[in-house]
């Protein structure tokens, strides 16, 4: 694990708040120069503590106002196959997130489209592959807290 400060663990929750703070802003809120936010910056990024800068767009924006949370379990856990669902994953753009889990299902997908016929396409493609041996489907009603901003305990 890199070596990070305070300075750093600042710079870090404010970028998360705001990814568009420029060197100068940083500097005044977490009392380091510009040129040293900048070095620490960079420093951040190269390590990978800073994975990118993105902006969070209204589902509307893009058709995708259709998200769903999909539990998956594969038919087995064997390398090839797991390599292969992942792969399907990683290239299906309608999955947002995927998180590899614990528990009853094997995986947790994030799942945005524009409407119900498009996911129930999306799943029956997943079906096809044939390394799935159950899915389970839910439908989100409503985003309550969709910040993507993690705080420090």
């Amino acid at each position: 694990m890199p070596s990070i400060d305070e300075y750093d663990v600042k710079m870090l929750t404010l970028l998360q708040e705001n990814g568009r703070l420029t060197n100068q802003e940083l500097s005044e809120m977490v009392g380091l120069s510009p040129s040293q936010c900048s070095r620490r910056r960079i420093s951040l990024e190269q390590q990978q503590l800073i994975l990118g800068y993105h902006a969070r767009i209204a589902p509307k924006a893009l058709k995708q106002e259709i998200m769903a949370m999909v539990e998956v379990k594969l038919t087995n856990h064997e390398n090839e196959m797991a390599a292969n669902f992942q792969h399907f994953v990683a290239n299906e753009p309608t999955i947002i997130d995927a998180y590899k889990n614990t528990g009853d299902a094997d995986y947790l997908l994030k799942m945005v489209v524009e409407d119900l016929p498009c996911l129930n396409d999306l799943i029956s493609r997943l079906f096809q592959t044939k390394l799935i041996s159950h899915i389970k489907t839910s439908i989100v009603l409503d985003r309550i807290k969709e910040s993507g901003i993690a705080t420090i305990c």
